[in-house]
């Protein structure tokens, strides 16, 4: 056979059969709330019980609600303390459930164990919710490359690719590593990195990237990365790092955590003896004073103050279309001080739309469409679909399909009506000295506006040209203004050149922009923005903003974004309404109010129970009805932020 062609070898991978998820599976991410569910449907039944004279079966079932509810929590509890050698909440409300139970309060200990349940259920299914995003970006990472050496091709394993082996990558497939082209010129979309949407041109020397997708020509890529340094991986490199770290009120809740338990039952052991010996108390009394203490100091009230505050205020966004993935995303928001904002997609449309049509003088519009739209039908650019949707909205005829058509790779298309060439596409292709003197100069003053520039010419020389961009959306400037009348600082970060990221900025008003970013340079920026101003969100949609979206204190993905965006974030716009930021803001803000009304009522009528125990003024009924009854009211108080 001759010697340029290529005989090839390939390995056959043995795919594994998908296996089905059984209905354990399925159900066994949230065994943890249905059991708080369930502890709650057997409070309600052992109080019915007891309400009519069945003592014996109610406490019984009282006594399943406690195992079924309190076992995840109790399990945590005793294998931290068991780890840090330090006893925990989960120990004290356990504690405080036995203390209610001892003194014959089965109910309001079956309660405090309910609602502690309940709320690590849901802590524990928004931690599990959030790490899907590491999964989701793996799939868009090829596991296999065709290499070629000395002339053969092989399907090999992407992590047995080494620096200098030569890859061929077709047309439509993903590049599995980081390299340099060195046979061949195509389109690549290079979305997942940079977010932007127009694909790039990219030929001999040019650098390409993992998880980036070849549109057009087969390509040989000599690899220049380690599989694990290449540009996607250091994506998910940087999920996973900002993931891993706690923030600030994390850490000093769990410092608290600890003190306020030392101080709790070293309080209620000195109380079982130190009255008895010193006040001359019975031991009965005794006892009975150190089992009311354990009941009103249980941090019941406490706990109502934040979780049902933060689920009405969350059922009130989900409502609107703005869905938050868990209390402390909710509650930071409220101190956001400054906002970083993707371009593509979010502060624009994301899709290039025709802007302006300037022709010469000897044609017509229609004319001058007509013969555009009928070359560039037989493209498959981006730019070229976008220049056929608009002139089909503006053409009386059908287009047609033009003679000797033919795709220049990396410059434009050309066609013949009649026996007139017509060529559309960039300005060397065209004749750059004639483009860039066409009505004075036009184009250049169109570029300086952030657009791309479309030239067409026919026999008689440059016939006209056509300017596209990335639009704005109708309601960003709405957005940025609201978000500016709460006090926050904006900024957009784009992969696009500094031309373009400045007439964006200006249209979309926002206060400050950063050009030219790859996903490591967001995170940088988001950074710098945390330095300065604290609680920075970031908004975007592409894979190449996962990063910076974990990094800020509050990611925000548009709801038409990426799967990777969307779990990676901790706020989605559902309907993409960016004016939603601002609704949630104010929201997050009421919340916080709420909360701090809340804490202040419940930890003052704790602390006046505890003195009233402490002067014997305080009977077990008034305690159970000033404990029970201050939870009531935090709830009530929370309830107002269901309402519009």
């Amino acid at each position: 056979m001759g010697g340029n062609l290529m005989t090839t070898n390939t390995k056959q991978l043995t795919q594994p059969a998908p296996c089905k998820t059984s209905w354990l599976e399925k159900v066994k991410p949230h065994l943890e709330l249905i059991a708080a569910l369930f502890s709650g449907v057997l409070i309600l039944l052992g109080w019915m019980l007891s309400n009519i004279g069945l003592e014996t079966p109610s406490i019984l079932i009282y006594l399943a609600s406690f195992v079924i509810g309190g076992y995840a929590k109790a399990k945590e509890g005793f294998e931290d303390t068991i780890a840090d050698k330090e006893l925990n909440v989960e120990m004290l409300m356990i504690f405080a459930a036995i203390g209610s139970a001892i003194i014959g309060y089965w109910t309001e200990g079956a309660i405090l164990i309910f609602i502690f349940a309940l709320s690590g259920a849901l802590e524990t299914y928004t931690m599990n919710k959030s790490h899907k995003e590491i999964s989701a970006l793996m799939d868009l990472q090829p596991e296999e490359a065709l290499r070629i050496t000395n002339g053969y091709e092989e399907t090999v394993a992407v992590s047995l690719l080494h620096v200098g082996d030569l890859i061929l990558v077709k047309p439509g497939e993903r590049i599995p590593s980081d390299g340099k082209i060195t046979d061949g010129r195509t389109n690549i979309d290079e979305a997942a990195i940079t977010g932007e949407s127009i694909p790039v041109s990219k030929s001999l020397d040019d650098e390409v990237f993992a998880g980036t997708v070849n549109l057009r020509g087969t390509i040989t890529v000599e690899i220049t990365k380690p599989a694990n340094e290449t540009l996607f991986q250091k994506i998910i490199t940087l999920v996973q790092s900002a993931q891993s770290e706690k923030s600030p009120s994390q850490l000093f809740i769990e410092r608290f955590e600890g003190t306020y338990v030392k101080i709790v039952l070293t309080v209620v052991a000195l109380m079982l003896f130190v009255p008895h010996f010193v006040l001359g108390w019975s031991w009965t009394e005794t006892f009975y004073r150190a089992m009311i203490l354990l009941v009103v100091a249980s941090p019941c009230a406490l706990v109502a103050s934040i979780m049902p505050a933060t689920l009405s205020a969350i059922s009130n966004g989900a409502r609107h279309g703005i869905l938050f993935k868990g209390g402390i995303h909710l509650e930071n928001l409220g101190n956001l001080r400054a906002i970083a904002l993707d371009k593509t997609g979010t502060l624009t449309k994301g899709k290039p739309e025709v802007t302006d049509v300037i022709i010469r003088e000897d044609l017509n519009e229609e004319d001058f469409l007509f013969h555009i739209a009928s070359v560039e039908n037989y493209s498959n650019h981006p730019l070229a679909t976008s220049i056929v949707r608009y002139a089909k909205t503006k053409l009386a005829k059908d287009i047609i399909k033009p003679d000797n058509m033919e795709d220049i790779s990396g410059n434009g298309v050309q066609a013949y009506f009649n026996g007139v060439l017509w060529q559309v596409g960039k300005a060397d292709f065209v004749g750059r000295s004639e483009a860039e003197q066409f009505q004075n100069g036009i184009a250049l003053t169109l570029a300086e506006q952030g657009k791309t520039i479309v030239y067409a010419r026919d026999n008689q020389g440059i016939a006209g040209i056509l300017t596209l961009k990335d639009v704005v959306r109708e309601e960003t400037i709405t957005a940025i203004e609201a978000l500016k009348n709460e006090g926050i600082h904006t900024v957009m970060l784009t992969g696009d050149g500094e031309k373009t990221a400045k007439a964006i900025a200006s249209e979309s008003h926002i206060d400050a922009y950063i050009a030219e970013c790859l996903p490591e340079t967001k995170v940088t920026e988001v950074k710098k923005l945390k330095e300065q101003y604290g609680t920075v969100a970031m908004v975007g949609d592409g894979i190449n903003d996962a990063p910076a979206l974990a990094t800020a204190s509050v990611g925000i993905a548009m709801g038409e974004g990426t799967d990777v965006a969307l779990e990676t974030a901790d706020v989605v716009l559902m309907k993409n309404d960016l004016p939603r930021i601002a609704e949630a803001v104010r929201l997050s803000k009421k919340m916080n109010r709420i909360i701090k009304q809340n804490v202040v009522f419940s930890i003052s009528v704790i602390m006046v129970l505890i003195a009233s125990n402490f002067l014997q003024f305080l009977d077990l009924p008034y305690g159970v009805i000033g404990h029970e009854g201050s939870t009531i009211l935090v709830i009530l108080n929370s309830l107002r932020l269901l309402r519009n």
